[in-house]
């Protein structure tokens, strides 16, 4: 029986060099499609979300990411069929920006390429071909599919928390776990398949999206912790004057002790240095 061809991977790759190379030559068109933070919330512009996946910002990035997504998906494709196929890579993409959307919605942010579904189809392939090797350059020799994955994660978070980094970690981070979530919800069995690297890598997943989440700034660990405590004590409040106390203490004298509000007592009891 003939492999069918990846005819989905390669409608992809199409679409995407044929609108990357028009966004080249119109910059308006690109501005109209790439990823930004305030026209998606503030203008409702959802369909950044995808099309910003469409368009590149030069010809090496073009190139590089439609190499590695026509390197897994061509294998990838005839193993789950073509509607799996687009479900997982555009699921990875919305993944992707909306992770991107959240890290950096109160940031002058922009961001285009198809990182996001990339990663997914990756994060796809290794679940579903977990006896596989995958090339890293530069190193010349493949490492196992499992290795790949934890690496993959650690070096995007460390990535993430970079304030120098200009590429885009929380898209890649965001496409790979969507990715593996849709490839879950189509696929159950690969978490018996492998299940303590399944375990693993969701596991460090939830891990980066809850620091991310409480820590949204990416700051130091040691800083994020210590933060509160390096906030200035409050005030004690001041000594009551002998005039509140003599006020109140006529107050007792005329009408009893019990007739004290909360705020008297506290006043006595100020007073009295206990």
């Amino acid at each position: 029986m003939d492999t069918p061809e990846p005819i989905i991977t390669l409608l992809i790759v199409v679409v995407t060099a044929i609108l990357s190379a028009r966004a080249f030559q119109d910059v308006r068109l690109r501005d109209r499609l790439l990823f930004s933070p305030y026209p998606i919330l503030a203008g409702r512009e959802y369909y950044r979300l995808v099309t910003s996946a469409f368009i590149h910002a030069d010809g090496r990035h073009l190139v590089f990411n439609m190499f590695s997504l026509y390197l897994f998906g061509h294998e990838l494709e005839p193993f789950i069929g073509r509607e799996h196929l687009l479900m997982i890579y555009f699921g990875s993409i919305i993944g992707g920006g909306l992770l991107s959307l959240f890290l950096h919605r109160h940031h002058d942010y922009r961001a285009l390429g198809a990182s996001g579904g990339v990663c997914g189809i990756i994060f796809a392939s290794v679940f579903l071909m977990p006896d596989g090797k995958i090339t890293m350059l530069p190193l010349p020799v493949g490492i196992p599919a499992w290795l790949y994955a934890i690496l993959f994660l650690v070096a995007e978070y460390k990535g993430l928390r970079s304030a120098q980094s200009t590429i885009g970690h929380a898209t890649h981070l965001g496409g790979a776990i969507a990715g593996l979530l849709v490839t879950t919800a189509l696929y159950p069995y690969i978490v018996s398949w492998s299940p303590w690297l399944y375990a693993t890598v969701m596991g460090l997943s939830v891990a980066i999206l809850f620091y991310s989440w409480i820590n949204p700034l990416q700051l130091p660990l040691k800083s994020f912790l210590v933060m509160e405590s390096n906030l200035p004590a409050k005030s004690p409040p001041p000594k009551p004057t002998d005039q509140e106390v003599d006020l109140i203490l006529e107050k007792i004298s005329a009408i009893g002790l019990h007739s004290l509000t909360e705020q008297e007592r506290g006043i006595l009891t100020r007073a009295s240095g206990k």
